[in-house]
């Protein structure tokens, strides 16, 4: 269970981070302007800056899909996470206290996790 618990939240993260990381790259600004003499910069046209066409951001179609991947992932952990801790608290029912605080501090990690993922998924 806990192999299947890591692996999802590194999936999690990994989704996360590959929208997170994803950089828009620009066109490099044109070389810098050789100095004009004076006297040819009275005649010459007024320069421009190069300006950078917007970059289309692709990435941006996948958030959605990250943002269900997110949730099917955090649904499976914590429903794993609670049917593991009532089988366990049916077996040793003088542990249930101690069970139940377990299950709902690592739920609460998982949760924390989603949430986290989640609002990075759509702030990019």
């Amino acid at each position: 269970m806990k192999k299947a618990i890591i692996s999802m939240l590194f999936v999690m993260v990994m989704s996360v981070a590959s929208f997170a990381l994803a950089q828009d790259q620009a066109a490099a600004p044109a070389a810098a302007p050789e100095a004009v003499p004076a006297a040819a910069a009275d005649n010459a046209a007024p320069q421009t800056e190069a300006v950078a066409a917007p970059v289309n951001n692709m990435y941006k179609q996948f958030a959605p899909i990250g943002c269900g991947i997110i949730i099917f992932g955090a649904g499976f952990g914590i429903g794993k996470i609670g049917g593991s801790a009532v089988e366990s608290m049916a077996r040793q029912p003088e542990a249930a206290g101690a069970i139940q605080t377990a299950m709902i501090l690592a739920a609460a990690l998982v949760e924390g996790a989603t949430l986290f993922a989640l609002v990075i998924c759509l702030i990019l």
